[in-house]
């Protein structure tokens, strides 16, 4: 994979991190800043795949309702703790 040249401005603490992180794995800054923006990439696209994934479960048009989940949550803590409830809203069909 070839290479293209970057070049951001950062304030000064996020720079003195950068090179602080940087001397204490012995890399360079570059080397750091390159796998923290690719980490923060990777997690916007799994968090991406998950909203997607949810948004494609909630067009299914099967849910739980507020007062099943409020029976749920009030029993928390408490002698008679409920199980998690199960979906008891489902589509016309």
């Amino acid at each position: 994979m070839g290479e293209v040249p970057l070049s951001l401005h950062v304030d000064t603490k996020l720079k003195e991190k950068l090179d602080n992180e940087a001397r204490l794995q012995k890399v360079s800054a570059d080397d750091v800043a390159q796998r923290a923006i690719a980490s923060y990439l990777e997690y916007l696209e799994r968090e991406r795949e998950i909203l997607r994934q949810r948004i494609a479960e909630a067009d299914k048009g099967i849910f739980i309702s507020e007062e099943a989940m409020n029976r749920w949550v009030e029993s928390w803590g408490t002698d008679n703790e409920l199980p998690p409830p199960e979906p008891d809203i489902f589509p016309d069909k």
